[in-house]
């Protein structure tokens, strides 16, 4: 990966390409239920019928939010990545490395008591911003100290 110099803290990572495509989409189902809602021929659907279209609209545009949320962040305690599902935060002692092979959708943390977690919020598909991000936020564990051995 290289050397690299530490970011200055503090220091969010997010993907543009998933969160423009996330959010456009939620805005368009959104859109579109209302538009459609509005539209319906008045004889075949009823009141209900177009209040459930938006509502699904809505339950669309809130699960490609925990898309267009994704995003590792770095301050002076330690990171957050935040992912599709889930929240996770780390003090800087108990993150080991960060790794991104070939072909992995994103990179993986690991961590001091040798669980791995995913960080979503760096997608392998930004090539150039994926590898800056990660190059970044290695200098960064680097700068910030590993745990202790327990020997």
């Amino acid at each position: 990966m290289g050397e690299h110099v530490p970011p200055q803290l503090p220091v969010t990572w997010r993907p543009r390409r998933a969160t423009i495509i996330a959010y456009g989409m939620a805005v368009v189902m959104v859109v579109g239920a209302v538009v459609l809602a509005i539209i319906m021929p008045p004889g075949m659907f009823k009141l209900a019928d177009r209040i459930g279209l938006v509502v699904f609209g809505i339950l669309v545009a809130g699960l490609l939010h925990l898309l267009g949320r994704l995003r590792v962040e770095a301050d002076e305690r330690g990171i957050t990545i935040v992912n599709a599902l889930r929240v996770h935060r780390y003090e800087w002692p108990e993150v080991l490395d960060i790794t991104m092979e070939e072909g992995d959708p994103w990179p993986r943390i690991d961590l001091a008591n040798g669980l791995t977690v995913g960080a979503m919020g760096i997608q392998s598909t930004e090539r150039t911003r994926s590898r800056k991000a990660v190059a970044e936020l290695s200098a960064l564990i680097r700068d910030r100290g590993e745990a202790p051995d327990h020997a």
